[in-house]
C-alpha cells in the first residue's frame, strides 16, 4: 500500500487523461439522444412523445446503472468498474446503427443509459483519490468542460455532416472508440484498491464492505440530507431537458433555423459550459461549493431572454454561449457529494447526481404534450422554475469547504 502523495505528477494527470478521454465520448453518446432528436424521429417516424420518451427509457437506464455500478465500483475498484462501463456504453451506442423501430429504440436505449449512468459516481471515485481536496473543483470543472466540449463537437459535426451530405448515421459509429480504448485503464489508471487516497482515508476505510453501501446513505443524520439532494439533482435535470432537450427541435420547426446551422448555435452554448465549468471550479475551491448556486438563477434569468427575445444568430449564439456557462455550476456537485459522506461511499455517493433522473425523466412525458398545447417556448421556459428550485435547495445544503475563505 502507498498513498497517491507518492504517485507522480505525470502518473496522476496521465490518469486524469485517460479519464477525460472516455468521458469524452460517454458525453457523445448520452446526448445522441438530444441533438440528434428530430433525426431520429424522423430516421424511425415517430412522433413527439415517442422521440422525447427516448430520453426517459435513457434516464431510467441510468438510474439503474448509476445505483448498481455505483456500488460495484466502491466494492470491485473504481479502474475495473471504469473499463466495463467504457465497454458498455460503446457497444450500446453501435446498437442504435441497427434499430428500425420504436420497440428496438426503446431496448436500445435502456441498455445505453445503465452504462452511461455509471461514468459520472466512477469518475469521481477515481479522480477523488488521486487529488486533493482544494483542487477538486477544477479537475470537475475540466470533467464537465470535457463533457460540455463533447456536446458542442456533436453539433458541430452534426452541422458538418449534413453540410458534407453525409448521413446523421455516421455520428453514431464513435460507440467504437470507447470499446477500442477500454482495456488501457489497466495500464493508465492506478488501482484504487491498493493506494491510500488523497483523504488519508485507509484502504479498509476507502472501499465498501457492506452488501449495500447504498443502505448507509439513509442512516439517521444523513437520510434528509441525501433526500434533498436527490431532489435537487432532479431539478436540475428536469430543467435541462424541458430547455435544451428541445432546443434542436424548437431551433429546427419553431424558429425554422437551417439544419447546417442548428449544430452551431448548440455547438456555442456547450462551449460555454466547457469555459463555465472551470470557473465555477476554482469559486468553489476558493469560496465554498454552495456560491456555484447562483449559476442556477443566473440561468433561471437567461431562458427567457433567449426564448422570447427576437434577435440574429450571432446574438442568439451569444446568450446560448452565457448561458451555458452559469449551467455548468453543477460542475462541482461530483467532488461536493462525495466530500458530504465517509470516503468508502465515494462513488455510491456521487451517484446521487443520477438519482434525480426519476424527476427529470418524466420531463418530455410532460413537457411534450404541453408543448403540442401551448408551444414549446411557454413550456420551456418551465426550466426557469425548477433551476431556481434547485438553487434553493442548494444553498441549504452543507458546505465542505468553507474553511478556504
Amino acid at each position: 500500500m502507498i498513498s497517491a502523495q507518492q504517485f507522480t505528477q505525470g502518473r496522476r494527470f496521465g490518469a486524469l487523461t485517460f479519464l477525460l478521454v472516455a468521458y469524452f465520448f460517454y458525453a457523445w453518446s448520452w446526448n445522441t439522444v438530444d441533438i440528434l432528436r428530430p433525426y431520429i424521429k424522423e430516421s424511425l417516424s415517430l412522433t413527439d412523445f415517442q422521440a422525447g420518451s427516448a430520453y426517459t427509457l435513457q434516464s431510467i437506464g441510468a438510474i439503474i446503472g448509476a445505483v448498481v455500478m455505483g456500488q460495484v465500483a466502491d466494492k470491485i475498484g473504481r479502474r475495473n468498474a471504469l473499463v466495463i462501463t467504457m465497454t458498455g456504453y460503446g457497444l450500446g451506442l453501435l446498437g442504435a446503427l441497427v434499430i428500425t423501430d420504436y420497440t428496438g429504440l426503446m431496448i436500445q436505449r435502456i441498455g445505453l443509459g445503465f452504462f452511461m449512468g455509471a461514468m459520472f459516481p466512477i469518475a469521481v471515485g477515481i479522480y477523488s483519490g488521486l487529488f486533493e481536496r482544494d483542487v477538486r473543483g477544477v479537475i470537475a470543472g475540466f470533467v464537465l468542460g470535457t463533457y460540455n466540449l463533447a456536446v458542442a463537437a456533436l453539433g458541430f459535426m452534426s452541422a458538418a455532416a449534413f453540410k458534407a451530405g453525409y448521413d446523421w448515421k455516421i455520428l453514431l459509429w464513435a460507440g467504437g472508440i470507447p470499446v477500442a480504448i477500454a482495456l488501457f485503464a489497466f495500464l493508465l489508471i492506478p488501482d484504487d484498491r491498493r493506494f491510500i487516497p488523497m483523504d488519508g482515508a485507509s484502504n479498509d476505510e476507502a472501499m465498501a464492505k457492506s452488501k449495500l453501501p447504498i443502505t448507509e446513505l439513509f442512516k439517521p443524520g444523513v437520510a434528509k440530507q441525501t433526500i434533498l439532494l436527490a431532489t435537487m439533482t432532479g431539478l436540475n435535470f428536469f430543467a435541462y431537458q424541458a430547455f435544451t432537450g428541445w432546443a434542436t427541435t424548437y431551433l429546427k420547426e419553431d424558429r425554422a433555423i437551417p439544419d447546417t446551422v442548428v449544430g452551431d448555435v448548440l455547438g456555442w452554448q456547450f462551449i460555454g459550459a466547457a469555459i463555465g465549468g472551470l470557473v465555477w471550479g476554482f469559486i468553489s475551491d476558493r469560496f465554498g461549493r454552495r456560491n456555484a448556486a447562483w449559476g442556477f438563477v443566473a440561468a433561471a434569468v437567461i431562458i427567457p431572454v433567449y426564448l422570447f427575445i427576437p434577435m440574429p444568430i450571432g446574438l442568439l449564439e451569444l446568450t446560448g454561449f452565457t448561458y451555458g456557462v452559469m449551467l455548468s455550476c453543477s460542475a462541482i456537485w461530483g467532488p461536493w457529494l462525495s466530500e458530504l459522506y465517509p470516503p468508502h461511499l465515494r462513488s455510491t455517493a456521487a451517484s446521487i447526481f443520477n438519482w434525480g433522473r426519476v424527476i427529470s425523466m418524466t420531463a418530455p412525458l410532460i413537457t411534450a404534450p404541453l408543448a403540442e398545447a401551448f408551444g414549446r417556448a411557454p413550456v420551456m421556459s418551465l426550466a426557469s422554475i425548477s433551476f431556481l428550485a434547485a438553487a434553493f435547495i442548494w444553498l441549504r445544503m452543507p458546505e465542505t469547504v468553507a474553511g478556504r475563505r
